[in-house]
Parts: structure tokens; sequence; C-alpha cells
């Protein structure tokens, strides 16, 4: 299975807070998505100069096919960037991981996501999305699908519901399957009757936490994947430490998460969505897909950021390998 991956290509600005005094501060819900602007990005970015701080590339959809290309998957992405140092640090890094990008430039900055993260491993987000937002329908074109057996998307692209209409017509069109990640309840609840438009005409997987999935349906998460897999082929609903549920819409398995104290749960979605992903690529049985997922966001919470360093990817994939 060839993977692609298209969403807002960002750098994330990595910072360690002591306590949540800061995001009460600033407006900043805990465990939010809140987009910013230039000057605000700025603005968080002076006042928390003296913090713990690390950079990396980011975005939720490059996340993901990040940790497929760590597993081996033969990986692309499409994103939109500045011609800047942000710019370039995520086009090497993608270069570096093995992933073929297709970066369109634009005069606008790199979008950033600036990652607020607390002693209790939540991660609250300000993001400037910078040239990532500046991706139109004209940017796509039915060649970018060649080759690809799956297009893996992120929530966040749903605020340009133009976009994502024309990405998932022109992917369905070349006979590519669909997965989505909702990446945020407040991006859910915003576009709440879009998505569910989205979902039943032309996504093929779900993947919600708990949170995203009671803001789509209003349900509880066992029910609420009752009703997502109605609406999809394949629903997966995380439940964070208790595990995630799956459903093929004709059965159901509640997989339990691996028991790992979290340091920082930035990029444990995406990196779950790549575990699955990478199951669904070898035909693996739904309960073992999640079981990779959790596998592997289960590693990349034991550090900062999204990223899984050389040592815990040989740890994931030994561990994979021991139960095939």
């Amino acid at each position: 299975m060839k993977i692609l991956g298209l969403g807002n290509a960002l750098v994330d600005i990595l910072i360690t807070l002591q306590d949540e005094t800061f995001l009460t501060e600033n407006g900043l819900p805990k465990g939010s998505m809140q987009l910013i602007d230039h000057d605000r990005a700025g603005e968080l970015l002076a006042l928390t100069d003296s913090f713990p701080r690390g950079v990396a590339s980011g975005g939720s959809a490059a996340n993901t096919v990040h940790g497929l290309a760590r597993l081996g998957v033969e990986t692309s992405y499409i994103g939109k960037i500045g011609n800047d140092l942000h710019g370039s640090f995520f086009h090497d890094d993608m270069l570096q991981s093995g992933i073929r990008p297709r970066l369109l430039q634009s005069k606008s900055p790199t979008g950033t996501a600036i990652t607020f993260i607390t002693p209790d491993s939540e991660r609250t987000f300000g993001t400037f999305l910078g040239a990532a937002v500046e991706l139109t329908p004209d940017d796509i074109s039915p060649t970018d699908f060649h080759g690809c057996d799956l297009l893996h998307l992120e929530g966040y692209l749903v605020f340009n519901q133009d976009l994502t209409s024309h990405i998932v017509q022109q992917a369905r069109q070349a006979g590519l399957k669909v997965s989505i990640d909702m990446a945020s309840y407040n991006v859910v609840e915003a576009n709440l009757d879009y998505l569910k438009d989205l979902i039943r005409d032309g996504v093929d997987i779900v993947f919600a936490n708990e949170e995203e999935a009671r803001a789509l349906t209003g349900c509880a998460p066992e029910e609420a994947l009752g009703v997502i897999s109605e609406m999809c082929e394949i629903a997966v609903v995380k439940v964070g430490k208790e595990g995630a549920y799956v459903s093929d819409g004709n059965s159901q398995w509640k997989v339990p998460a691996t028991k790992d104290k979290a340091i920082d749960t930035t990029g444990a979605g995406d990196l779950y969505a790549a575990g699955f992903l990478y199951g669904l690529s070898l035909n693996k049985p739904l309960d073992t897909c999640a079981w990779y997922g959790s596998l592997v966001a289960a590693q990349v919470i034991q550090g900062i950021g999204a990223k899984i360093n050389p040592e815990g990817w040989n740890k994931v994939i030994s561990t994979m390998d021991s139960k095939r």
C-alpha cells in the first residue's frame, strides 16, 4: 500500500509549562487548538522566551506520514510552505525520513504550531497556519494521486471546506481509500454538519478521540463508535489510557492501550493512525491494527514532541515482529 498524506505543513514549537497559569492568563483553553495570526504567534513566543522549548517538523498528517515511513510504508505528502528557514527545515526533514514531498511555496511564512505542554502531558495549540492555509483546490491535480492506494487527511483542513471536498473528490475518482483524523473537538464543533456529510459521502476510515467522537455524535465512546461506523467503513474511537474501540460496521473490538508513562501526548493520535494504517497495509485484522496503533502511540508519548527516536522505533518494530 502506498499512502499519501495531505495537510497543513507546520513546524512545531514545543514549549513546556510548569502549570496551567499561562494558558488561563492568555485565553488558551487547555487541550484545544486555537488559530492565531502572525502577530499573536510572535507575542506568545516572546512571553515564553525563557521557557524550555524545542522545534520539530509537524502538522497532523505529516506526523502520521513520518510514522508510516519509519515503519517501511511508501509515502508521499502534499502541503504548502514559505520560502524561509522553517520551510527548508520542513522539506529537508521529509527527505531525510524517506518521504516523497510535493511542497508548494508561498510568499507567506511557513506555518507554526506553538504547542504548550502542561505537567499532566496534555498539549494545547496556538496555530499560525501561514503558508499552509494558502493551499487551494487549483494546487491539487488528479496526477497527485497516481500510484497511491490511500489518502490520509487531517481534520484541520476542513476549515477550508472547498479544498477538502475537492481533495476527497479527486482521491475517490482516482480509486483511493480515504482516512481522516478528526484533529480536535473544537474543529468538529465548528464544522459539524459538513463533517457528517463528508464522512458519509467520501471517507472510509475515521479516527476520533473521545472528545471528538462526542462532538461528532453527542454520544459516549462506545455508542459513538456505532454511530460513526454507520457512516463509514472503519471507525476508531480512542479513549486514552483505556485503549480504543474499533468497528467495521458488523463487528467491534475493544483493544486496550499499552501501559506506558506519558511525558507528552503531542502526536499520540497522529502516530496511532500511523500504526493502525500500517496494519491495514499488511491486511491485518482490525484488532491487530488497533494494537499496532496503541504500540506506536505509547512510544511517542514517552518523549517530548511528535517524533520517535531510532531506539524507540527499534523497540516498536521488534515488538511487532515478536507478535506476527
